[in-house]
Order: structure tokens, then C-alpha cells, then sequence
């Protein structure tokens, strides 16, 4: 019955690395997007305004160029806080039981050095 009671834990610490790894991946990802929205969105607005209009207008056209990338924006933002908050879990998990490893049941306790591998 205690195993049972061990087991979920030890299947949070094993996907705890993953979770980590992809959480931070995801995350670089989404700062890197934004990043790409941010600097299509002032091309946008500065090639409308060359003309000398102004995206802060009234106009159906402003309001386009204006919410053009705003789906992806907020997609980008909502993904990295997810990814975001997964890594911190992860990191947390990881870190409060970084003394809990697993002991490896073929481990005889016997160390081997590089004479004993090549036979010297």
C-alpha cells in the first residue's frame, strides 16, 4: 500500500525535466514571436503613416492596420504565461526533491575507473 502512495510522486519528478525543458522552449518561442508582431506591427503603422495619416484615426483602414495582429498578439501572451507557469512548477518540483533520486536497482555499489574498462 505505500508504494501506491510513492508512485504519483514519482511519476511528478520524472515529468518534471520534460515539463521544464518545454516549458522554457515554448516560452523563448513565444518571445520570439512577439518580438516578429512587434516589429511588423511599427512597419505597418509607420508605411500608414508616410502618407501622413495616422493609425490613431478613426478610419475602418486604421482600425484595421491597428488590430491586424492582435489575435496573435494576445495568442502569443496567453502562451507564454502558460509556458511560463509550467516551467516555474517544473523548476519547483525539481527543486524541492533534488535529494529524492531514485536509487538505481542494478547499482552494486562497486565504482569502475578507465583501467578496469579497457582491460589495462
Amino acid at each position: 500500500m505505500e508504494d501506491n502512495a510513492a508512485q504519483p510522486a514519482s511519476t511528478l519528478i520524472k515529468a518534471a525535466r520534460p515539463a521544464l525543458i518545454a516549458g522554457i522552449v515554448i516560452a523563448v518561442v513565444c518571445i520570439g514571436l512577439l518580438i516578429i508582431i512587434f516589429a511588423l506591427d511599427s512597419f505597418n503603422a509607420a508605411t500608414y503613416s508616410v502618407a501622413g495619416k495616422s493609425v490613431n484615426d478613426a478610419t475602418d483602414e486604421a482600425r484595421g492596420i491597428r488590430e491586424l495582429y492582435s489575435a496573435a498578439r494576445t495568442g502569443g501572451i496567453i502562451t507564454l504565461v502558460v509556458s511560463g507557469v509550467v516551467a516555474v512548477a517544473a523548476a519547483v518540483v525539481l527543486y524541492l526533491n533534488r535529494g529524492n533520486a531514485a536509487l538505481d536497482e542494478d547499482d552494486d555499489g562497486q565504482d569502475y575507473d578507465l583501467e578496469d574498462l579497457t582491460g589495462r
